[in-house]
């Protein structure tokens, strides 16, 4: 018998007894309710997505999967306590390009490895920021806004969710691209963020389409563009950032669920087939249809897949921005 043989059944006999153990667990799974950690303020487009996908499950799992909004630190806090929870499943992430993409590289010690911490359970989505300004704003355009913003430079202030997030870097993402200097307002989510937008305190924000349509449909913020590559199907008539005038512009926003490192693979494949469902019933795709929210399922492999290639692209964007957070 060959050393690899001896070796491989040597590992073969250590790995069965942990392999008939996490296949028990999965069989049994849930027994109780799931907490699934929105790493952001109530309002914005995270919790949006997250709740649709939170209530389905439930019924499809037939255990309570309660929504708990844990925000802080452009969504880093909530992500560190999901990454050092136990890997049983019980306690699960709503991941989202703000945290698994632009944190690890914004911050100098976010507390968590996007790739090393998490157990990719699925895609949900993707959905592009918008460029929103109150209806008293005189620009009516992207070339106006840059205009007014070259003619006024640090005058012109917009809000994101956050120092760090995902608005944020989009920001200033946009700034740099348009040769324009703005000042950064950080808010304690999208929500509070397009309050103050709405109340006309600040004239501008990066908000997601998810979160800022209704109210641009209301008429009462004005969009100016959508940072995602093609246009939005809630706002057909809003040009992309590349049809505005900036090549290359790109910014879009994508969501998805992880589970702690060590999660058993057949507690992450119950996991998956529920949320594939959640994402095919019609109820979750009218809901998330109407928000802006381009459902895009997958297996964990084409989840942990993206989550490495989403880090690299917005790691570039953060160097280029020259922000940093401590």
């Amino acid at each position: 018998m060959s050393t690899w043989i001896k070796s491989f059944c040597v590992v073969a006999a250590l790995l069965g007894p942990s392999v008939a153990i996490d296949s028990a667990q999965a069989q049994t799974y849930p027994a109780r309710a799931i907490t699934l950690v929105i790493p952001f303020a109530p309002g914005g487009s995270t919790s949006i997505v997250g709740r649709a996908i939170a209530d389905k499950m439930s019924e499809l799992l037939g255990e309570k999967v309660v929504v708990d909004n844990r925000p802080g630190a452009g969504g880093t806090i909530g992500t560190k306590a999901v990454a050092k929870s136990d890997p049983d499943g019980y306690t699960l992430l709503l991941g989202y390009t703000g945290t698994l993409a632009i944190g690890p590289s914004l911050y100098k010690n976010p507390g968590y490895d996007p790739r090393k911490d998490f157990a990719p359970i699925g895609m949900i989505g993707n959905a592009p920021n918008s460029l929103v300004v109150h209806p008293s704003f005189p620009a009516k355009s992207v070339a106006e806004l840059i205009a007014y913003a070259k003619a006024n430079p640090d005058k012109v202030n917009f809000g994101s969710a956050g120092a760090g997030t995902a608005s944020h870097i989009t920001g200033e993402y946009f700034a740099r691209a348009a040769g324009i200097r703005l000042v950064h307002i950080p808010y304690k989510g999208t929500g509070p963020a397009l309050t103050d937008l709405l109340g006309g305190h600040i004239p501008m924000a990066f908000a997601p389409i998810p979160a800022s349509h209704a109210n641009v449909s209301a008429g009462k913020l004005r969009a100016l563009a959508v940072t995602s590559i093609i246009r939005s199907g809630l706002l057909p008539d809003v040009p992309t950032m590349m049809e505005a005038g900036l090549s290359s512009f790109d910014a879009s926003l994508y969501y998805g669920l992880v589970a702690p490192s060590g999660t058993p693979r057949p507690v992450i494949d119950k996991l998956n087939k529920a949320l594939r469902d959640a994402l095919a019933s019609d109820e979750v795709k009218k809901q998330l249809g109407n928000d802006g929210t381009e459902i895009t399922p997958g297996t964990p492999e084409n989840y942990a897949d993206f989550i490495d290639k989403d880090e690299k692209k917005w790691s570039r964007l953060v160097k280029t921005s020259g922000v940093e957070q401590e």
